[in-house]
């Protein structure tokens, strides 16, 4: 794929800001057909898709919770380990608002306001991991390391 393809979306400014090494995968995508959609376009297993969940607890603070394609976060669980109440996925329109992407097209990378990241432990285990680079139809494949290394995120155990 050449560059000039690449979107240049918020994510990959700070990825490239960062030094990420990333290969851009484009895809066609398709309208509440998440991971398995993503995986089934690029080929790769849907545990390596990591989806970007924007979600918050009960006082209504974001948090993004980066999970395996084919899991599901166990909220109560999350809401255990992080020290909170519960912990719910935000609406639609309200994800947008804090992330500054559009749902299914939500990045971890550069997000329009600062929001803690908790990252299901076992995606740090993989050898290549695919995530939104900030548009719909758009993942990057990276190492778990470079996403430790730019986003910090806790590591939990949740997926139901």
């Amino acid at each position: 794929m050449s560059k000039d393809k690449t979107p240049v979306t918020q994510a990959v400014r700070v990825l490239r800001e960062h030094g990420v090494a990333f290969t851009p995968h484009l895809y066609a995508y398709e309208e509440k057909g998440g991971t398995t959609v993503s995986a089934r376009e690029l080929g790769v297993d849907e545990h390596c898709v990591i989806k970007t969940l924007v979600m918050e607890d009960e006082q209504k603070k974001p948090l993004i919770v980066l999970m395996h394609g084919d899991r599901e976060v166990g909220t109560g669980m999350l809401a255990k380990q992080i020290g909170v109440k519960k912990v719910s996925p935000c609406d639609p329109k309200t994800a947008d608002k804090h992330s500054g992407y559009q749902v299914g097209g939500t990045s971890p990378f550069g997000t329009r306001h600062a929001m803690p990241v908790y990252m299901e432990a076992s995606i740090a285990e993989l050898g290549t991991i695919y995530i939104n680079g900030g548009k719909r139809g758009f993942l990057v494949a990276i190492s778990p390391a470079d996403l430790l290394r730019v986003l910090k995120p806790t590591l939990v155990n949740a997926a139901a």
